[in-house]
């Protein structure tokens, strides 16, 4: 009976996904081979060289010193370039990273980003010491709305865009990104990502619009037009858009395993009929840059692949713009370094994202031009291709940022027009996967009892890249112009003559008619989304026992499921009378309202759209998944999504995950109210010992006293591979109070099984230095690997050891991002 109910699903789907069905997977891997170019779409680049531009570049070029033009391929991160800077090594460009901003924060307000736009601006047009200054461009990751910047729109992520089918939505929503980024002086966004995820456990597949090439390529030409313009006929870019980036180029969502920065086995017909898709009709449409990928091809770091970045993009694809490297990935080329790297440049990269290792590049890289190491035809034709993009943009003709058109202009920021455009696209991505007897759409004159950790959360509902690197976390006043998704749902029962309650733990003193739960992932960020298998929830079943204990007491429950991914949901699908896959939503909350529920007469206002862009895992380990795949066979199928009309029931689903839960991806919280958090344990040898006290909560605290030379750790059996944690500047972070005067001396380290590896700080000092408060402290990851840690095996990355008499306490601890870009070994 499953079977069939499965065939049904799948007439949903497009026939021209039936192309997935051919895959060659024989391996040509000739990459000097004539014919093997052949396997490329050969596009026509000229409209981007004219005459008059090319004049221009060549007189530019002509009076700038070797020093500018090393400056111009290279790019810091503002936390780590002042302007004095920018003025005085010429940078091309600065950006900002995730978690980068003006100020003390990792986001900021307009203000605090226009000011520091023209500073940046003033610095690089300083002519004092030059015969021709350069504008330098910022550039920042405007993923799905402008997400550092208070007040923003903020959209669905592009796994619900893809979801919508609606390319010229697609255009609308980056139009709207564009006006936003002028409004805080910003010249250039890291957008759109044209990946086509084939691994779900791959951290980033929030980023990708579907599985299948077919979205990708339809949607890739109409984003770059809403972010930089119609530029192939307008020949610029007005004072309403911004550049765009394609990125990651290539095959960043075709890692084996998912593994993000990992390895690309695609052999040469599937790299580019799959994961090339998107960058033809990004180019036809002028995209101005293309970022690399951290990634590899069969063994070979794409930063470092002459054959892909210059034979394929430049050449066979005649793509006249400039690449982009990604955050300091030429660093991971075989023989190279973060600060020493002139074989990206060989490669055909044009721009270094160099962060915080700009300064040494620069060294490095003029040393290298003055030596003839790096060609100066290739340092001339990066040159040429920058200042092709800033010509194009306008950019030496429109003044400091302050004094360009929006910039400055709060009202631009969630202005009422783009909610709207924000709010259809909520509606339009949301996709319907169960709904017994009708019991969607509801009638707004219910009583409603709304519950999840996601209902009035706009953190939570927004994901990844949204005011932080990894998002989530944040109250929602940091939203000004946003909404939640229970706040939209008590405007329309309200409207309609009904009562919304939120309640945080589904306890309620009025029966409802209604349930709406939502819940879902945690947001995420790159690496740190990546998983080991695609089951929800593998520490705990607390959201689908609600579900049953609601339905024990006869009461219709509703989920609202926020995922970055398809995950298996079977349990929670069983106890939902209706199941909707939300994805990241945004700040627009009250898109699903709209869908949800009827108009005070009854009538449906605004029904499902979504039809799934990835296919939905019929088990927990149900992975690599896409249709076209030999023996498909997933719960749902590509394509499938339903709507009012429709009267199609779900059967009682296997509730067995097919797989061992307690396999989860790597869990970076260790301690957290007062427990140990799988797979980690707490490991106590010699002199120490602990106990439970109090710091927020009652117990959920950790006190480690030591009455003589002891250790405690905090250990897993398998130890883990925190290297790319280490490599993108993570931190251990904890909160932590002196108890008693030390007498001995107290390390902190990152041990492996290996003892000879341990990584060990002496934080003698830093504990004689904290009074008897709670204070919270930070310690980078890379400090342990300069102390000798391998961090691709570590087994506990907390021991604490002392030689003599010493307690302290510590709560909430965790492996974070960076919240300043300043490396610790201290506190």
């Amino acid at each position: 009976m499953m079977r069939s109910f499965i065939a049904t699903l799948c007439l949903g789907v497009a026939l021209s996904a039936c192309s997935n069905a051919g895959i060659d997977n024989s391996d040509s891997d000739s990459r000097s081979s004539a014919n093997e170019l052949d396997v490329w779409p050969k596009l026509d680049g000229s409209f981007m060289i004219d005459p008059a531009i090319e004049a221009q570049i060549t007189d530019i070029m002509s009076r700038m010193t070797l020093e500018q033009k090393v400056g111009q391929v290279i790019q810091g991160d503002s936390t780590a370039v002042t302007p004095e800077d920018v003025k005085t090594y010429h940078l091309g460009s600065v950006l900002s990273g995730g978690n980068s901003a003006p100020g003390e924060l990792p986001y900021a307000k307009i203000e605090q980003w226009v000011e520091a736009a023209d500073a940046y601006y003033l610095a690089s047009v300083d002519e004092s010491d030059v015969d021709v200054a350069i504008p330098v461009i910022w550039g920042i990751d405007a993923v799905h709305g402008h997400g550092n910047v208070i007040g923003a729109t903020i959209f669905p992520h592009n796994i619900g865009l893809g979801a919508a089918r609606n390319p010229d939505l697609i255009r609308d929503i980056a139009a709207v990104t564009a006006r936003e980024l002028r409004a805080t002086g910003h010249d250039w966004t890291f957008a759109p990502t044209v990946a086509v995820p084939q691994d779900d456990r791959w951290g980033r597949t929030y980023e990708g619009f579907g599985e299948h090439p077919e979205i990708v390529a339809s949607y890739a030409g109409k984003i770059v037009e809403g972010i930089q313009g119609n530029l192939p006929q307008t020949g610029g870019i007005d004072s309403s858009h911004v550049i765009s980036t394609a990125k990651h180029f290539l095959a960043d969502g075709g890692t084996d395993m998912g593994k993000d920065q990992g390895d690309a086995l695609a052999p040469i017909e599937e790299l580019v009929r799959i994961h090339n898709a998107g960058y033809p009709p990004a180019l036809d449409a002028g995209a101005l840059s293309v970022m690399a990928s951290f990634s590899s091809w069969k063994g070979q770091k794409v930063h470092g692949s002459k054959y892909l970045l210059t034979d394929a993009l430049k050449d066979r694809m005649d793509f006249q713009g400039f690449i982009v490297g990604d955050w300091n990935a030429h660093g991971q080329i075989p023989g190279c370094t973060n600060e020493n790297c002139p074989d990206a440049l060989e490669a055909g990269l044009d721009m270094y994202m160099a962060p915080d290792s700009w300064k040494g590049l620069y060294i490095n890289l003029l040393a290298q031009a003055k030596s003839g190491e790096v060609s100066m035809d290739r340092l001339d034709d990066a040159v040429r291709r920058i200042l092709r993009a800033k010509i194009r943009y306008g950019l030496f003709d429109m003044g400091k940022p302050s004094e360009r058109p929006l910039a400055g202009d709060r009202s631009v920021l969630g202005a009422a027009a783009h909610k709207a455009v924000a709010r259809q696209a909520v509606r339009e991505s949301l996709v319907l996967l169960k709904n017994e007897n009708q019991t969607l759409p509801l009638a707004p004159s219910l009583n409603i009892l709304v519950t999840g950790e996601g209902a009035n959360d706009i953190s939570k509902q927004a994901g990844g890249w949204t005011l932080t690197w990894q998002g989530g976390g944040l109250d929602n006043d940091l939203f000004p112009s946003g909404e939640s998704i229970f706040s939209g749902i008590k405007k329309a029962v309200t409207k309609g003559g009904g009562s919304a309650v939120l309640s945080e733990d589904g306890s309620y003193s009025q029966k409802p008619d209604v349930a709406i739960v939502v819940f879902g992932e945690d947001p995420y960020a790159e690496f740190q989304g990546d998983v080991s298998h695609v089951g929800y929830d593998p520490f705990g079943q607390k959201e689908v026992q609600l579900l049953r204990d609601l339905q024990s007491q006869g009461i219709k429950t509703v989920s609202v499921f926020l995922s970055g991914r398809p995950l298996w949901v079977n349990p929670e699908l069983n106890a939902s009378d209706a199941f909707v896959a939300a994805w990241l939503p945004g700040s627009e909350g009250a898109g699903i309202a709209d869908v949800l529920f009827s108009d005070e007469n009854g009538h449906i206002a605004h029904d499902f759209k979504g039809k799934l862009s990835f296919s939905w895992p019929k088990s927990a380990g149900q992975t690599p998944l896409n249709y076209g795949d030999a023996n498909y066979d997933p719960l749902f199928a590509y394509g499938f999504g339903l709507n009012y009309a429709d009267a199609k029931s779900l059967p009682t689903l296997d509730e067995a995950p097919g797989i061992d839960l307690s396999a989860a991806g790597l869990n970076l919280t260790l301690f957290k109210d007062g427990l140990v958090q799988p797979p980690w344990a707490l490991d106590v040898t010699g002199n120490a010992k602990t106990s439970a006290v109090d710091h927020l909560a009652q117990e959920d605290a950790l006190k480690i006293e030591f009455t003589g030379a002891g250790t405690t750790s905090i250990s897993t059996s398998d130890p883990v591979d925190l290297s790319r944690e280490t490599t993108a500047a993570l931190e251990l972070s904890f909160n932590i109070k002196r108890n008693t005067e030390r007498q001995g001396m107290l390390t902190l380290s990152a041990s492996c099984p290996d003892d000879d590896c341990k990584g060990s700080l002496d934080i003698s000092q830093s504990v004689d230095g904290l009074g008897t408060d709670w204070k919270s402290v930070r310690i980078s990851l890379s400090c342990f690997r300069n102390a000798g840690a391998d961090m691709s095996s570590i087994k506990s990355p907390f021991t604490l050891s002392s030689t003599g008499p010493a307690a302290v306490s510590i709560s909430n601890l965790h492996i974070a991002e960076d919240d300043n870009g300043l490396a610790s070994c201290a506190f």
